[in-house]
């Protein structure tokens, strides 16, 4: 038995995770972050597009706002301080029919709201910024940059080593339960005892709060992104990141373009049921997953609803020309030669009960264990801020 009984623990290697190590750390903890995987960032960090947002989209007052603002600024501070290369590109928001027109004023409202910098476009100024793009208004976001976030995360932790904490790749929690003051955590390689445990478990997260004695509320819905790239000669037909106005019923951002640190552009994703947790293919299934999510009531709930969507996202996903004439509602000039297969990812969507998508980031918890059951994008820009405030709550 391994008994670290003074130090904390954090379950996730992805960037949430390693961010709370490292606010932790800066309040004079020790901590051990357990990985499932060989490595951080296997996941949800790892399958990153790489955007560091401005906070554009999130309603005024929310984690998700305030929080994006602030781990934003961080994020820079921290991708300088650590040498990882990153650019403050700026953003464009296109406007592609007028009956979006309110959609786009209500999201400048809202931006100004959350302190964005954000300047009104007409149609004729989109192309200033974007020459391919066709629209009749949008917003330029100035603050948008991008980054490679799988060399975020091997820079925290870097950070937390030089902290004295450490992190440990390849140990899979296999149970947890309490004994006393100290929550017993049990892996593959050994058992520690924590006085604090933190599970940042992501696409796993309401399973491991399950595992501690605790009924989150939710289920993790597994929906994988699938992405199509520029080819490198026609890459020049996107500069930066152009984005459509979103639908404010959806989580998602929908099919957007995004011109990476290492400049290969992306284009997508779509949004569509995985079957398997880290399911990254139409032939990755796992019969316990699709189970867990198919005898949970709030998904036929959510189905219910969402179904004309998810039927949309399918037929994207098995259609080419369908993916292809998505993308040409922001660059009609886009041909199919322009493009092939790229890369997904998969974003751990939780669904209450009641059937709804949960929006804003949820911590559940107390200080001796807590758990994040919900951090969807912007968490990876926000992940910094997340984690002072999860490390702020445990230490009250």
């Amino acid at each position: 038995m391994t008994n670290e009984r003074e130090h904390a623990v954090v379950i996730g290697g992805g960037i949430v995770g390693l961010a709370t190590a490292l606010a932790l750390g800066e309040r004079g903890r020790t901590v051990i972050v357990l990985e499932a995987e060989d490595r951080v960032a296997a996941h949800q960090t790892g399958h990153n597009s790489g955007v560091i947002h401005s906070g554009l989209y999130y309603k005024p007052g929310s984690l998700k706002a305030r929080t994006c603002r602030a781990g934003l600024e961080a994020m820079y501070q921290f991708c300088a301080e650590e040498g990882v290369p990153h650019k403050k590109c700026g953003k464009l928001v296109v406007a592609t029919r007028a009956e979006e027109l309110p959609r786009l004023e209500t999201l400048e409202e809202r931006g100004r709201a959350n302190g964005v910098s954000v300047r009104r476009l007409t149609a004729d100024q989109l192309r200033e910024y974007e020459p391919e793009v066709r629209g009749v208004a949008g917003l330029w976001v100035s603050d948008t940059g991008i980054v490679n976030y799988s060399a975020v995360a091997e820079a925290m932790a870097r950070r937390i080593r030089r902290q004295g904490g450490e992190v440990r790749t390849g140990w899979r929690v296999t149970g947890i339960r309490i004994d006393g003051s100290a929550t017993v955590v049990e892996t593959a390689n050994g058992t520690i005892r924590t006085p604090q445990l933190v599970n940042c478990g992501g696409l796993q997260c309401d399973r491991i709060a399950r595992m501690a004695g605790t009924e989150p509320g939710m289920r993790v819905v597994p929906f994988r992104g699938e992405y199509y790239v520029l080819r490198p000669e026609r890459a020049h037909l996107v500069r930066g990141l152009i984005y459509p106005v979103p639908d404010p019923a959806l989580p998602f951002l929908g099919v957007h373009f995004t011109r990476g640190i290492d400049d290969v552009v992306e284009a997508g994703p779509n949004a569509v049921l995985a079957f398997k947790r880290e399911g990254y293919t139409w032939g990755d299934v796992s019969l316990r997953d699709a189970v867990d999510w198919a005898l949970f009531p709030g998904f036929w709930r959510m189905a219910a609803t969402q179904w004309r969507n998810g039927v949309d996202e399918m037929r994207r996903s098995l259609s080419r020309a369908r993916f292809l004439r998505s993308l040409q509602t922001l660059l009609p000039s886009l041909t199919d030669a322009d493009i092939h297969p790229g890369g997904s990812g998969v974003r751990a969507q939780a669904v209450g009960a009641d059937g709804k998508l949960i929006d804003d980031f949820c911590l559940a918890g107390t200080p001796k264990l807590m758990h994040v059951l919900n951090a969807p994008s912007p968490a990876a820009t926000a992940s910094l801020a997340i984690g002072r405030e999860i490390a702020r709550q445990i230490a009250a």
